[in-house]
């Protein structure tokens, strides 16, 4: 095998066009062979191993700089630099390279830590700048797929890589998709230019002042070699497009793109799936629901922003809901801004977004929904510890991030109908901007009584009358409140146990009765507890005698972590709570 010896890109350059075919080849075999026995993005890396063989057959990385967006289409990359180990190696040596970009892995050929979209263009652009001001010649190329154009910052960086004006190259890998299909207006200048082969009268990017060149082979190694020869150098700002497969070379990849754009462990002779994803989610339950509800409210209007399984929207799911279901494509911004329209016009919007991308907008929900208090819905999903472990992708912030912003109600329920009892007031009520984070620790279900109707005011409830200790354990951390509750009660304390719902503020009233007869209140919280709903309760007893232990995770930037290791780091196991809190109370 050629990709065995491979160590850098120097190493393919001498290769005739035969043995460069051999080496892309072997690549995608790399890409398969990893992704179905460790799980990662399918369809986008297998689509673009020729157009990386040929950027690194062209280029002389590292001193060329090339940088990725969003990650999706790095794995050949790696191939090529030092990394096939993580791609023909055991299970072990692929859990030791990253799925994403990153300088702390390969500080030599990875340029920036890159796991959220709509990027690559404004790292580049720094880049660039760089390179001008001290006077060196290096080519910059930024790589952009994948529906990462849809997102603003992508607009952002080719405003400004046209006003700089000097050499710098962005290739357009135009696989026809996003996650999902395309959404967006640009969209529709990318069909006419493939439809055209980069010849139709309307050019979104020479319009922007760009040099354009298009390939309609993007999967042909020898053609691509051709065209990226042809704009090294240069020192103009230069579009290069290609039109590439998504999953070529992998049918089941080809044949349904979206399902393979990121797969679990899977048979690579047949595509079946090797994991078992049997039971109940979230995302499908609240789908189903959101159906439901729109045969009779025309004005329920689900939002996504190129994730739609993030709320359980389906290809079948999408066509059965129609207009009543919109996806921005890869526009958070976007998601946030026009959900808070639609509220003020009328319609009853619930934007779905993962933690870890709802960050994206911070300003949206502070200034153009929470400051307007339009009354619109945001479905948190996978916020806590158990869910995306990659640096990128850690979902460990939206607590602090969200509870910060003033006018947003931030919901933790504890369970399936708790969840959908709040789902029902949150679309109902035309008061305020409501958020929910709903429990990323599995679908639990409660016979319990739900109440119908929520405040606007935090108000907790106390599950439990005890004494002495009193544990406030929010959304999914709720039965690690109840695990301890009950391991204290074997050892002769019995503590008062409170779900508190509301993430956003305190409720005094409740906090305020519990100095009376109890010495230690602990909180517990699914994320970062810098900032977070545990540190606004220390601060309320700040001045009392009541003791707060607040539980939750260190701030910091985890890679790749296992949960239960880091929730032993941070004093998480249910049994080092209980230790801790024997520790304050002797």
């Amino acid at each position: 095998m050629y990709i065995e010896k491979i160590q850098s890109p120097a190493d393919i350059k001498g290769l005739d066009m035969n043995a460069l075919r051999t080496v892309c080849d072997e690549t995608r075999a790399a890409v398969l062979n990893r992704v179905s026995k460790h799980g990662g993005h399918v369809g986008p890396n297998l689509g673009f191993v020729e157009a990386t063989v040929a950027l690194h057959y062209v280029f002389n990385a590292p001193t060329d700089k090339l940088v990725f967006d969003v990650s999706h289409q790095c794995y050949p990359h790696k191939v090529l630099t030092g990394r096939a180990a993580g791609f023909l190696g055991n299970v072990d040596d692929m859990n030791a390279i990253s799925g994403y970009s990153s300088p702390a892995e390969s500080p030599v050929y990875d340029n920036f830590e890159v796991g959220h979209t709509s990027t690559s263009i404004s790292l580049a652009t720094g880049l660039q700048k760089a390179r001008d001001i001290k006077g060196t010649k290096e080519n910059i190329i930024a790589i952009i797929g994948d529906g990462s154009l849809s997102g603003g910052e992508a607009f952002e960086g080719l405003d400004e890589a046209s006003e700089l004006g000097t050499g710098i190259i962005i290739v357009v890998n135009d696989n026809e998709m996003s996650i999902a299909e395309n959404h967006g207006g640009i969209y529709k200048n990318l069909r006419a230019l493939r439809e055209s082969k980069g010849k139709c009268e309307h050019n979104w990017f020479k319009a922007w002042g760009f040099e354009y060149k298009y390939l309609e082979e993007g999967n042909d190694v020898e053609k691509l070699i051709e065209i990226f020869k042809s704009v090294k150098d240069t020192d103009k700002p230069t579009v290069v497009h290609i039109h590439t497969e998504k999953g070529h070379g992998f049918q089941p990849a080809i044949n349904d793109k979206e399902t393979w754009h990121w797969g679990a462990p899977f048979n690579p002779e047949t595509g079946e799936s090797l994991m078992n994803f049997s039971g109940e989610d979230y995302q499908t339950l609240f789908a189903d629901w959101m159906l439901r509800e729109m045969k009779s409210d025309p004005t329920l209007i689900a939002v996504t922003a190129g994730t739609p399984t993030a709320a359980g929207f389906t290809l079948a799911k999408r066509q059965e809901a129609g207009k009543q279901h919109i996806d921005m494509g890869i526009a958070e911004e976007q998601a946030c801004a026009m959900a808070s329209g639609m509220a003020k016009g009328g319609l009853r919007p619930v934007w779905t977004v993962y933690s870890t991308f709802v960050q994206r907008t911070y300003d949206q929900i502070a200034q153009d929904l929470c400051i307007n208090s339009n009354p619109a819905v945001i479905n948190v999903m996978w916020g806590g510890s158990g869910t995306m472990n990659d640096i990128t992708h850690i979902c460990l912030f939206d607590i602090p991030m969200l509870c910060s912003i003033p006018g947003l109600i931030y919901l933790a329920p504890t369970n399936c109908e708790e969840y959908f009892a709040m789902l029902r007031w949150a679309v109902a009520q035309d008061q305020k901007p409501i958020a929910i984070r709903v429990p990323s620790n599995g679908v639990i279900h409660t016979s319990e009584e739900m109440e119908t109707a929520f405040s606007f005011e935090s108000k907790y409830k106390v599950v439990h009358k005890g004494q002495k200790v009193a544990i406030i354990a929010a959304g999914s951390f709720f039965q690690k409140g109840e695990n301890v509750v009950r391991m204290l009660a074997g050892k002769g304390i019995d503590a008062t146990l409170i779900n508190p719902r509301y993430l956003n503020g305190v409720d005094a009233d409740t906090l305020n009765s519990l100095k009376a007869d109890h010495q230690l209140v602990v909180t517990l919280e699914d994320g970062c507890k810098d900032g977070g709903f545990g540190e606004r309760i220390a601060s309320f007893y700040g001045t009392s005698d009541v003791k707060v232990l607040v539980g939750g995770i260190k701030k910091d930037l985890y890679d790749r972590f296992d949960q239960q290791q880091l929730l032993s780091d941070n004093r998480l196991l249910d049994e080092q709570i209980v230790e801790d809190v024997l520790g304050l109370i002797k």
